[in-house]
């Protein structure tokens, strides 16, 4: 049985369609990345399977259970942590954490195995507020209280977002941790990087899922020649100049240099080189190199545009 089943899921508000028919499924145990921009329509995806919002249309199974219906049972076998941080700022972490192992039925002891490697980081610092917490040790508080119950299934709105790289590696190393307790993760993020940590990620855009795979295979599903330009001085002055080359099918940035591909099928690295040196470009450097999942999502959303 899947952990989750999404069939033609449909939500609107007002005008807006933030999901358009959307349909996949996470496998029990797996990483299940949703990875897109702000208002693809990740959050409004995540609360929905955790019962906290209503589609207009379609179907959803959470553990075999209808978030409409089963709602009551559902919240008591997953844990959500939201995008912001939500728990009550002028508790302690000690106090936090009882609260919600009391909500549960539970104790901080009896959840200790799971939450264990999260929780000796922060419980030097049981009696400070919530409120007073640096954003990573709010992360780490609210991720714990999501466990306190051992959830089935763990849904993680935006949880890196807004927090320093460091604090985003390790709160990667506490997900993965996790594979071992048999807790089915469901993770959004914004953050393409991310998508290689996951088992499998569906890329989102505007209300709608542009595809469904592992990162690896997405990353290979490139179907052209990639290109990574590089020039001395300004990368606004050489896009606009591929902008206008005559062959030219895409250039975006990223990072330092111009990722480019062709209309024509080939190895262009030579013509390219001298276009731009023509154009008076110094310390011209043009390489082919392999595609990663944000060339593929960039990629996607150009060929929906058009």
């Amino acid at each position: 049985m899947n952990a989750v089943e999404v069939k033609n899921l449909k939500k609107s508000y007002g005008d807006v369609e933030a999901l358009k028919g959307i349909s996949f499924d996470v496998k029990e145990n797996e990483i299940f990345g949703l990875i897109g921009p702000d208002g693809a329509g990740k959050t409004t995806l995540i609360r929905i399977l955790a019962s906290l919002l209503i589609a207009d249309s379609g179907t959803v199974s959470v553990i075999g259970k209808d978030p409409d219906k089963d709602y009551a049972y559902i919240r008591n076998h997953i844990g959500y942590m939201p995008g912001k941080f939500s728990l009550y700022e002028d508790l302690s972490i000690k106090e936090n954490l009882e609260f919600f192992a009391t909500m549960f039925g539970t104790t901080i002891a009896k959840s200790y195995d799971l939450i264990k490697d999260i929780y000796q980081q922060i419980e030097p610092f049981n009696d400070r507020k919530a409120g007073a917490l640096s954003g990573g040790m709010k992360q780490k508080l609210a991720l714990s209280a999501a466990l306190i119950h051992y959830p089935k299934i763990l849904f993680l709105d935006e949880p890196t977002t807004g927090v320093d790289p460091v604090s985003r590696k390790e709160f990667w190393q506490i997900i993965k941790g996790l594979h071992q307790h048999n807790i089915t993760i469901v993770v959004s993020t914004p953050y393409m990087d991310e998508a290689d940590l996951c088992d499998r990620v569906a890329l989102m855009d505007n209300g709608k899922i542009l595809g469904i795979d592992t990162p690896q295979n997405v990353a290979e599903s490139f179907d052209k020649i990639l290109y990574a330009i590089e020039v001395k001085g300004s990368n606004y002055q050489l896009l606009k100049a591929l902008r206008k080359f005559p062959n030219m099918e895409s250039v975006f940035p990223f990072g330092e240099k111009l990722h480019y591909t062709d209309k024509r099928e080939g190895d262009y690295t030579t013509e390219l080189t001298h276009y731009l040196t023509e154009n008076q470009f110094e310390e011209v450097d043009v390489k082919i190199i392999k595609s990663n999942t944000e060339d593929v999502f960039i990629r996607l959303m150009n060929k929906k545009d058009k």
